[in-house]
């Protein structure tokens, strides 16, 4: 190992590696991804609900278009989802190369999610001016945070690979 991959992996403890040795996804990719899947993850929370499926929903959404909205906001997070599902060593080829360009995949979904947002304010005025705010906040909060994360760049650069069997 060179002395700046080694430098890398400095600050990790045997924890923060999978059973593959790779370093274990970042916990800010995952919070990401519920930020983006809000509204499937509410969704979720509904379906589990034997009483009332449609409360939760109600609750979070008082609008249907406001949930729909959500949903569709989430269907890029969706796919990088899927991509963290078939992460693992004997995947196909398509997951391989998809997973190169996990941080721009990450950085389109917020974007898409936030356009999704603007034009729900604009257009059907559904939104507050202080959620679209705060949306934008956070939206440039986790691309700061995809940029500058040095666990985020070795999660992109490794990818998981059968290990000899001992």
């Amino acid at each position: 190992m060179s002395d700046a991959m080694s430098q890398n992996y400095a600050n990790f403890t045997p924890k923060d590696f999978d059973h593959f040795d790779c370093v274990k996804i970042s916990k800010g990719i995952y919070l990401l991804l519920a930020f983006v899947l809000r509204g499937y993850l509410v969704w979720i929370m509904s379906v589990t609900n034997m009483q009332d499926r449609v409360s939760v929903i109600q609750w979070v959404y008082p609008d249907p278009k406001l949930f729909y909205l959500s949903l569709f906001s989430g269907a890029i997070g969706l796919f990088v989802l899927l991509l963290l599902s078939l992460r693992r060593p004997d995947a196909s080829d398509w997951v391989k190369t998809s997973w190169r360009y996990l941080r721009l995949y990450l950085v389109a979904a917020l974007m898409f999610d936030f356009i999704v947002n603007l034009f729900g304010f604009f257009y059907w005025q559904q939104l507050t001016l202080l959620w679209l705010v705060v949306d934008a906040l956070f939206v440039l909060a986790f691309i700061l945070f995809l940029v500058l994360s040095q666990r985020v760049k070795i999660n992109i650069n490794e990818f998981p690979q059968k290990l000899p069997e001992k």
